[in-house]
């Protein structure tokens, strides 16, 4: 998983554009890009999609359904679990508790439709209000089903009222990289991956590819895009370049020749644990890519 592209749930017409988009995950999404009036048609439109034989070969399909305190969220689950969905994206999640909570509803609607039980995954956006920045260390431990963690700046500068999510040169200002940051520490707490949140600007094609590489260099291995023309740098960004995979192949090669030591010397330089574990996680991108 390196690309997830929103798809707005209620356009059969970009629905059916994004299957060659090549993007490695599609999040229909019956939220934001949907009005309030249109989410009866969404729903029937994306249950209708994800059922199809094309949209289940050309990618892996969530759904990102209305958070809990719209009182939506129940209605857009028995209308999409049906179509069985590979998982579900949760917006506004407060803390681990919310992706329990969305773990036992999925576990009911599984049984109802003959689904094996678990099979539906989680993928919370985590940052979008105060609270749940703050519950940002709560995943850990909280269901196999959690797939990653990723987070998001625009519903939180509504939440804390700040006028923008960056400054004048186009960086995240400190609050915001403090939302980033806490989603890379719990992904890791929890041992599932970070994925990066999505680039507004689709037009700036260098600042989106910088930030691509800053998010693939920090430790994301993955980023949400909001338009077609994103999913390639994405996916560029994230897969591992043939130089990382062969120097870290001979990182893993070494310490296996070695009877796998503490620590050991490549090229005249000290190669330890960390640097092991490192480009295990390297080769094992490389592979899933």
């Amino acid at each position: 998983m390196r690309s997830l592209l929103f798809v707005p749930g209620d356009s059969e017409r970009k629905l059916e554009k994004a299957l060659g988009s090549g993007a490695d995950v599609l999040i229909v999404d019956l939220e934001d890009s949907v009005s309030v009036t249109a989410k009866d048609d969404a729903r029937r439109v994306a249950s209708a999609f994800i059922s199809s034989e094309p949209a289940r070969a050309a990618a892996t399909l969530y759904v990102r359904v209305n958070d809990f305190s719209t009182g939506l969220t129940d209605d857009d689950l028995a209308a999409i679990m049906p179509a069985r969905p590979a998982g579900i994206m949760l917006p506004k999640s407060s803390s681990g508790e919310d992706v329990m909570l969305l773990s036992a509803k999925l576990r009911v609607h599984e049984a109802e439709n003959g689904i094996e039980d678990g099979v539906t995954r989680i993928i919370p956006i985590i940052t979008e209000t105060a609270i749940g920045v703050l519950s940002a260390a709560s995943y850990r431990d909280t269901t196999p089903r959690l797939a990653g963690l990723t987070w998001g700046a625009e519903d939180l500068s509504a939440a804390v009222g700040a006028r923008s999510a960056r400054d004048e040169n186009g960086r995240y200002t400190d609050l915001f990289r403090h939302a980033r940051t806490m989603t890379l520490l719990a992904a890791s707490a929890a041992g599932v991956p970070a994925i990066d949140t999505v680039f507004p600007d689709f037009r700036n094609a260098e600042g989106f590819r910088t930030e691509c590489e800053e998010a693939e260099r920090d430790g994301f291995t993955a980023k949400m895009a909001i338009h077609p023309a994103q999913v390639a740098p994405i996916n560029e960004a994230f897969t591992p370049t043939p130089e990382a995979i062969a120097e870290a192949r001979r990182i893993v090669d070494a310490f296996r020749e070695a009877g796998d030591p503490g620590v050991l010397a490549i090229d005249g330089k000290m190669v330890d644990r960390p640097h092991l574990r490192l480009a295990e996680r390297i080769l094992a991108r490389a592979e899933k890519a």
